[in-house]
């Protein structure tokens, strides 16, 4: 990565926050990020063949939107329903549902593709309006840690923190299999018009060891991006614990505990999976994320090593 390249990269919470620092509500902020974020991924790589989608960049009445559920997020809050949401990678899918509802894009969400009752090929994310054709998206927020060397060209060494997938593993199952749903012959039935185009929408966070950020053909050159370190390491700083649902956006709140980074260690001491944790500063009350990293486990690459030596994650 470039000086210049890391510098933007590195300075992405400061200037999520000097445009969106008026958002504090944490459904309103984390939209927020999923429309404002850099891809995670290089639509431009000849790596994924055209097949990644980009937002478009804000718009003042966007802005202006968004500002509006600050002010009265019953809408939103309406549209996600009271259940809690354990899985991130759903919550994130409902946030940009409504956003595509309310831009007047969508024409179907969670569409399942089913042979019969018992028997289903899988579902469409989203379907969008495209003029009088529609655009297949499959959408994913995730996050990886870089483990090792970069592997050029198949983004192995780039590892879920619960060592469970990949990015080339799940940027695969996508490409091959899920953004060809449109051309199974039981989706036909389902689609009025036309599926113009495929593609699939890649937001999140990569997370290299402590003072490094390599470049990588393939990832945005923007992406946002953190470091991974056992607790030993971690620098002094004061810190926040990061709930699952508050991954998406830089952090900004009142609610949790901070600690210091001697506290942060003790209360980490025994850990048996990796935690997120962000960085603060304290801005007029408020706690404002700076950085942010996973926290692992001691033998975390040895765990990581071990699977590949079981076939459960790629070499």
């Amino acid at each position: 990565m470039s000086d210049t390249a890391a510098a933007t990269s590195a300075t992405f919470q400061a200037r999520f926050e000097q445009r969106w620092g008026h958002l504090t509500h944490p459904r309103v902020r984390a939209l927020a990020w999923l429309l404002d974020s850099p891809d995670l991924l290089d639509p431009a790589s000849p790596h994924w063949g055209g097949r990644i989608a980009s937002l478009p960049p804000v718009t003042p009445a966007v802005a202006a939107w968004l500002q509006a559920l600050q002010n009265d997020p019953s809408p939103l809050d309406a549209a996600l329903g009271p259940k809690f949401y354990s899985r991130l990678g759903l919550y994130a899918e409902k946030l940009l549902a409504f956003y595509f509802e309310q831009q007047g894009l969508l024409h179907a969400h969670g569409l399942q593709v089913q042979i019969n009752r018992n028997d289903t090929v899988g579902e469409f994310d989203y379907l969008l309006h495209d003029g009088c054709d529609l655009l297949h998206w499959e959408f994913a927020t995730k996050f990886y840690l870089l483990q090792g060397a970069p592997d050029p060209g198949t983004f192995n060494h780039l590892i879920g923190p619960n060592l469970a997938d990949t990015l080339g593993l799940k940027m695969r199952k996508i490409l091959d299999k899920q953004l060809a749903l449109s051309r199974h012959p039981a989706a036909q039935s389902l689609l009025a018009q036309p599926v113009r185009a495929a593609q699939a929408l890649i937001k999140g966070w990569l997370f290299y060891a402590i003072g490094t950020a390599p470049g990588m053909d393939g990832i945005s050159r923007e992406h946002g991006h953190g470091f991974w370190c056992a607790p030993a390491h971690l620098p002094a700083q004061r810190y926040v614990v990061l709930p699952r649902l508050q991954w998406l956006a830089p952090f900004k709140g009142r609610e949790l505990e901070v600690f210091d980074v001697a506290a942060l260690r003790a209360q980490l001491g025994d850990l048996a999976q990796p935690v997120l944790v962000a960085a603060v500063e304290n801005v007029e009350g408020w706690e404002v994320e700076r950085t942010r990293g996973f926290v692992v486990p001691h033998d975390w690459t040895q765990q990581a090593a071990a699977r590949r030596l079981a076939g459960t994650l790629p070499i």
